[in-house]
């Protein structure tokens, strides 16, 4: 996904969730982006927040959103029904933008206007660049409303941010291809293993929800979990 991209799906949103540290603890609050450039993504806050003096301490955060109903309805069969949505996440490494940059920036790009504009009324505020971040998106259809399997997951990695796979992998070596690790993965509609010709079973991570089924139900504990 491009910077673009990853900015116009948490925009859809709107209100997003942004983590940051305060001690030993995780603290949370509601928020939204407001611009993107090639530089990264924009949000704003006020020096007087708790808020600012987490991120200026530790130069980190973490966005996530939901783009669906809030609601959830309990089927006849007893399980929750999910209307198709999408969630998105970020997690990286923040530094604070001066307001002369912030209006350069607005000459180039209207975009960024609206943070001039809330800085003039509110000076107290203070413009943060996500400059370089990890995440996912992912887009669910629980109930192949729309397509033949539950879910597409794609990573993305903007200003080389340190990062490594996290999900399921099938150990090559430990696989005796019996293939009930596909057989249950497509009754269940993620779809997610398929086979390699004479070498076993493996996991396509853009469609595994990582839900551990199929290492619960693999013989010979070929699933390994990289967490």
């Amino acid at each position: 996904m491009t910077i673009e991209e990853i900015y116009r799906r948490f925009d859809e949103i709107g209100c997003l969730t942004f983590a940051t540290i305060d001690g030993d603890y995780p603290e949370t609050r509601i928020a939204h982006l407001f611009a993107w450039d090639e530089e990264g993504l924009y949000f704003r806050t006020m020096t007087i927040k708790p808020f600012y003096k987490q991120l200026k301490e530790t130069g980190k955060v973490s966005i996530c959103g939901l783009s669906a109903s809030p609601h959830v309805e309990i089927g006849e069969d007893g399980l929750p029904n999910f209307e198709p949505g999408y969630t998105i996440k970020a997690t990286g490494d923040v530094k604070e933008i001066s307001f002369e940059e912030l209006k350069e920036k607005a000459s180039r790009k209207p975009i960024f206007q609206l943070g001039v504009k809330d800085t003039v009324k509110y000076p107290d505020t203070v413009t943060f660049c996500l400059y370089r971040f990890k995440g996912d998106y992912y887009n669910y259809d629980y109930d192949c409303i729309n397509r033949d399997h539950k879910i597409i997951r794609e990573h993305f990695n903007f200003g080389n941010f340190p990062d490594r796979f996290k999900g399921l992998k099938i150990n090559m070596n430990k696989c005796n291809k019996c293939g009930r690790c596909e057989e249950l993965c497509q009754s269940i509609n993620f779809k997610a293993i398929y086979q390699i010709a004479g070498e076993g079973y493996a996991i396509d991570v853009d469609k595994c929800d990582v839900c551990g089924s199929c290492s619960k139900i693999c013989p010979v504990n070929a699933i390994e979990s990289y967490c």
